[in-house]
């Protein structure tokens, strides 16, 4: 059984990615992540991301176990570059490229396990609009039912009170000035 990752666009630039991929190339994955901790680059960071992701499919859609898995092909290829422009001497421009890189991982298994298929997932029949919304109302009404809305009416002052007596306040006085 194997596994397949990978990831595009990674910005770094494949040649610096391939010093760190080079370390872990027919490893087991166990002994290529603890080469990976104590790496001194900056693309050991994503290369171990890349290998968990891996681990992570192979336990949940594969059911295999992560101590029977090992590197059995791992490469680093040239992405897009970013060219971006520097100003220099006498109103020149130098293009700068921003290299990105794309890694492809293959995972097997150490010993054949006999798996040849992914985890089959229990799909659900479809649910019409129409039974959910008769299923929201029912349930609305039960709770209706059980709890009562209480109000709580404040206690009435005088500013209240003549607010009352002389309409709402400032709509009021709006929609009482003559028109033209």
């Amino acid at each position: 059984m194997e596994i397949n990752a990978k990831v595009k666009n990674l910005r770094m630039s494949p040649r610096k990615v391939r010093l760190v991929v080079d370390l872990i190339r027919k490893m087991p994955v166990n002994q290529a992540l603890d080469q990976l901790k104590f790496a001194n680059k900056r693309a050991a960071l994503p290369v171990s991301k890349l290998i968990k992701t891996a681990l992570a499919d192979a336990e949940h859609n594969f059911n295999l176990d992560k101590n029977n898995l090992k590197i059995k092909e791992i490469k680093v290829d040239e992405g897009i570059t970013l060219k971006r422009w520097m100003p220099r001497a006498f109103g020149r421009a130098t293009e700068i490229r921003k290299r990105t890189c794309q890694i492809n991982l293959v995972l097997k298994e150490i010993v054949d396990s006999g798996k040849k298929e992914s985890r089959k997932v229990k799909v659900e029949d479809p649910v019409k609009l129409d039974d959910m919304a008769k299923g929201a109302d029912k349930s609305r009404e039960k709770k209706e039912k059980k709890s009562p809305k209480k109000t709580e009416k404040k206690p009435e002052t005088e500013d209240t009170k003549k607010n009352k007596s002389a309409g709402s306040g400032f709509t009021d006085k709006v929609f009482r000035r003559k028109s033209g």
